[in-house]
C-alpha cells in the first residue's frame, strides 16, 4: 500500500451503504426496463418466476453499471453518497476499464454466490474484499 493509507481505507459501514444504495439502483434499472411485464403479474410466484428467468439481465446490469462508473469516476452513485471510491491499491489511480470490469464481474459473481467474495473485506489489513484482491484495488474515502 504504497501511496494508500490506512488511515484513508474506507470503513465496513460506508462500503455497506454504498452497496445498499447500489443493488437500489441497480433494481430500480431493471424494473424500468421490465415494468410493462412486472405490472401485468397478479401474484407474486409469477413474478419470481419471471425474475429467476430473467437474472442474468440484472447481473448484466450490475456488471455494466459498476465497471462504467468505477472507470469513469471511481465511484458508483452508492460510493459517491457514501463518500468513498475505488483506486489502484499501488498508484492510487482511477481503475482501468478492464480492471474495472474485472472487479465487478466477480463482484457480481460473489453475490450470486452467497456474497462469499465479500467476506474477504473483514480479514485482511486493507479491507479488501476478493473482487478488489484480484483488481488490485482498495476502496478508500474520497
Amino acid at each position: 500500500m504504497n501511496n494508500i493509507e490506512n488511515k484513508n481505507l474506507a470503513s465496513i459501514t460506508r462500503r455497506a451503504v454504498a452497496f445498499t444504495i447500489d443493488d437500489f439502483i441497480a433494481s430500480i434499472l431493471f424494473v424500468v426496463i421490465f415494468y410493462e411485464q412486472i405490472a401485468s403479474f397478479i401474484n407474486v410466484v409469477d413474478m419470481m418466476a419471471f425474475i429467476k428467468q430473467n437474472i442474468w439481465v440484472l447481473m448484466s446490469i450490475k456488471v455494466i453499471y459498476h465497471t462504467f462508473f468505477i472507470a469513469v469516476n471511481g465511484a458508483t452513485l452508492g460510493k459517491y453518497i457514501a463518500k468513498i471510491k475505488v483506486v489502484n491499491e499501488d498508484s492510487g489511480d482511477l481503475l482501468s476499464w478492464g480492471n474495472a470490469f474485472y472487479r465487478a464481474l466477480i463482484r457480481t459473481v460473489g453475490e450470486i454466490l452467497f456474497y462469499i467474495t465479500f467476506i474477504f473485506a473483514f480479514a485482511g489489513p486493507k479491507k479488501q474484499t476478493l473482487q478488489d484482491k484480484l483488481a488490485k484495488s482498495v476502496v478508500v474515502n474520497a
